[in-house]
């Protein structure tokens, strides 16, 4: 008794001091574990899906991994073939040691090394020089080190992100990326049976360079499974019979001027998240490629499409294909300045129209003028006489542009301009001219795409952004570029607008643009939502004869639209006391546009603006609407020019009437919108509660 119990201590002792050396060891060689892994840069779109993917420092594919982001099948099959035990040891399966060295002495060579996922994973970390023992005893005294640091996750997710696939790739995603094109969220038995085999011999079991290796080690894995009672023989039938893929596709590489933004922006983050949707942005990058292709070799497309409602970016194409050199593809024309040409016309109407100047069917001069010198011409070089105004925006005639713009004042329309969050860059030490109706300032398609939203969100224009800002950008404003009454009218006529031959309506507002000397063709357009803008033109600023907006960017602008796979937004309804007046309804003042002998727009008129004194807006009123007959209401106004028209809920009451007192019986109880425009075609409205 007395011996075994000093064997007993002395196993104690013996113990005891191993478990301390071992603990010593451990803390005096602890392993190569960093807190976070280098990875490749990733730019995500608004759902999380990968955009684009970014070699690290040493040129490796290494994406990083989420365990719930991998197939589960994949996992199990991974962990039966390579460490069935794996969810139980400690780092190190004695079992398979044991296997391994009585299959090294039955037969001189080895036959499976006995490596467990957590001893893969310290070779990863820390690659052996050798094959010795030595290396293969650390190796052990590593993957226990691992298991005492990290959870089983973290070491799966770690492996997964390290294991090498062939040439650069490294980790589960960027191989499922590489080789099947998808991510490794839902693989085939196929497809996982390959993936578990490539890292043990990945050169020689590439299925680009290797199909029939890539082939044999697939039936291996399978045959494995079969066995371990994780798949029928049937389901491993189906598996090899299919086809591997005999390609390395590139990893994405969708919108790669934001990318490129967001990664200069925040370098030293790994993954960057941007509001582009994955499936809008590649039918975009789809009609800007095809596009340039029937251009021509040097012309390029830019095109950017926002949500007016919130400013969000939804797909951006900087260029036709940012790696073709002939196109200057790395320029990304979303944000270069560029002359507008026609582009800007809607806001000068809208700003007319919201200072009463002109209705839509008011008559318009298109006839030649001079203005102190200045000469526009129509880009026909013809001119079609008397036009009405919204004639005159649909077929984008310079005369009346310019004299509307004279009317309204350029330094006003720029004023809007910066109210809605956009500069136009002038020559230095010059102001606003009359230049500007016909594109003479510069703006970006990123810019002009803001000013637009305005037109689709009832006139307020919202600040875009795709979020590859530099982090703590304070986000910018937007603001009102037009009235909401103004923009109805100046969206109404837009959507007049006929499509390009052979384009499919879509229920668009849309503006096209050509830049003087050929060198940017524009179009411009807008649902009740969605705001998309189209550039065409050679990134170096040369003419292209024949270039123009209708010819060559609208029908972009319909294709793209039709491929960014979002449904179509009906335009918004007119406001509540919008008046479309008809020509026989005008005011006789607003019957037409008149010019001084001299050519100069007329003066606007010197008296102040009318102004409902009675009703009072927001007053309630009790006329009876609820009984038998209903009293009629009093109207009075101040100021304006007569005749005065009154329109109820938008519909003009029977009479013109020059008095400044007019009377309404309403047709029942409830808000009514009661407006008043005068001879000068500005106008006044209040809202009363008729009881």
């Amino acid at each position: 008794m007395r011996r075994l119990a000093i064997a007993a201590a002395s196993v104690a002792v013996l113990a005891t001091s191993v478990a301390g050396g071992l603990a010593w060891l451990d803390q005096a060689f602890p392993p190569p574990i960093p807190a976070r892994l280098t990875v490749s840069p990733e730019v995500v779109d608004h759902d999380g899906a990968l955009l684009r993917a970014f070699a690290t420092p040493d040129g490796r594919w290494r994406l990083a991994v989420d365990l719930d982001h991998v197939d589960k099948q994949f996992v199990d099959m991974l962990v039966a073939y390579e460490d069935k035990r794996f969810w139980t040891h400690s780092g190190v399966d004695p079992l398979a040691l044991l296997r391994a060295a009585g299959q090294f002495a039955g037969s001189g060579r080895i036959v499976s090394g006995g490596s467990t996922l957590s001893m893969q994973l310290a070779r990863l970390m820390e690659p052996r020089e050798s094959r010795s023992f030595g290396a293969k005893f650390k190796q052990i005294f590593r993957a226990a080190q691992i298991e005492r640091r990290l959870s089983k996750r973290e070491i799966l997710e770690r492996y997964l992100t390290l294991a090498p696939y062939g040439g650069n790739l490294e980790g589960i995603r960027a191989a499922s990326l590489a080789y099947f094109g998808k991510e490794p969220r839902r693989l085939t038995v196929s497809e996982a049976a390959v993936l578990v085999a490539l890292p043990q011999l990945p050169e020689r079991r590439r299925p680009d360079r290797n199909p029939q290796g890539a082939h044999k080690a697939r039936e291996r894995v399978l045959a494995r499974m079969v066995s371990a009672g994780l798949i029928g023989e049937a389901e491993a039938g189906r598996a090899s019979a299919e086809e591997l893929t005999a390609i390395r596709r590139p990893l994405p590489a969708l919108a790669a001027h934001a990318a490129e933004t967001a990664l200069r922006n925040a370098p030293s983050q790994t993954r960057h998240e941007l509001t582009i949707r994955k499936r809008v942005q590649q039918g975009l990058e789809m009609v800007a490629r095809q596009a340039a292709a029937k251009l021509g070799p040097r012309l390029s497309v830019a095109m950017v499409l926002a949500d007016a409602r919130t400013g969000e970016i939804l797909a951006e194409v900087g260029s036709a294909d940012f790696f073709d050199a002939r196109r200057s593809g790395w320029i990304d024309m979303t944000r270069s300045v560029r002359s507008p040409g026609s582009t800007l016309k809607p806001f000068i109407y809208g700003l007319a129209i919201e200072e009463g100047l002109v209705a839509q069917e008011t008559l318009i001069e298109d006839r030649p003028a001079n203005f102190a010198g200045y000469r526009p011409k129509n880009f026909d070089m013809s001119y079609q006489g008397d036009v009405s105004v919204r004639q005159a925006l649909q077929l984008s005639l310079n005369v009346p542009a310019v004299r509307l713009l004279d009317a309204v004042g350029p330094a006003r329309l720029t004023a809007r301009f910066r109210q809605a969050g956009v500069t136009p860059q002038l020559p230095p030490g010059e102001a606003p001219g009359l230049a500007i109706a016909l594109g003479g300032v510069g703006v970006s398609l990123r810019e002009l795409v803001q000013l637009y939203t305005g037109l689709a969100n009832a006139g307020r224009a919202r600040a875009l952004r795709d979020g590859s800002e530099r982090p703590g950008t304070p986000p910018a404003a937007g603001g009102t570029v037009l009235s909401d009454a103004a923009t109805w009218q100046v969206a109404d006529m837009l959507a007049g607008v006929k499509p390009p031959e052979g384009s499919a309506p879509r229920g668009l507002a849309y503006k096209t643009g050509t830049s003087y000397g050929y060198r940017d063709a524009w179009s411009i357009g807008f649902d009740g939502r969605y705001v998309l803008g189209v550039w065409v033109g050679r990134p170096d600023a040369g003419a292209v004869p024949g270039l123009s907006g209708y010819v060559s960017a609208a029908p972009i602008l319909f294709e793209a639209f039709a491929r960014s796979g979002l449904a179509a937004v009906p335009l918004p309804r007119a406001p509540a006391g919008t008046f479309k007046p008809r020509r026989h309804e005008l005011p006789v003042t607003m019957e037409r546009f008149a010019a001084t002998e001299d050519g100069l727009i007329a003066a606007k008129p010197t008296e102040p603006a009318p102004q409902i004194v009675f009703p009072p807006d927001g007053a309630r009123v009790d006329l009876g609407a609820s009984g038998a007959e209903t009293s009629p209401l009093v109207l009075k106004l101040q100021g304006g020019r007569a005749p005065f028209r009154w329109l109820a809920n938008g519909k003009p009451l029977a009479e013109v009437v020059r008095r400044r007192t007019a009377t309404w019986v309403p047709d029942g109880a409830g808000t009514s919108v009661l407006t008043v425009i005068d001879a000068a075609g500005r106008a006044a409205s209040v809202k009363v509660f008729v009881e």
